[in-house]
């Protein structure tokens, strides 16, 4: 496994954590449908939240898993800041997810 992926790998876990930290883990999936959905970060179905539990951290867990090639660009973390603009407690998360995107820009 490449430097990336684990490093990767590491922040995915870091990424987890907060969320459960934030209390925005949940326990249940949502509905099929809203997982289908085929609008960027499925804005029309999930919050962000759930799009980066139910989502994002899946299927960059098995890209990472299959060490294939990770996206070279994400921009969560702009759409985080957006999410959790009237929200104190998003910073952690925020930073985390620019943090992702750097890592992935930078490959």
């Amino acid at each position: 496994m490449s430097r990336i992926h684990i490093e990767i790998a590491e922040q995915l876990l870091q990424l987890e954590a907060e969320l459960r930290r934030m209390s925005l883990w949940q326990a249940e999936s949502p509905a099929p449908e809203a997982l289908a959905s085929r609008e960027p970060f499925c804005v029309d179905t999930l919050t962000l939240p759930q799009w980066l539990q139910f989502i994002f951290i899946p299927r960059m867990a098995q890209l990472v898993e299959a060490g294939g090639p990770l996206p070279r660009e994400c921009g969560i973390a702009p759409i985080a800041e957006e999410f959790f603009r009237e929200r104190d407690d998003g910073r952690q998360l925020i930073a985390l997810l620019r943090d992702i995107d750097s890592r992935l820009q930078k490959g």
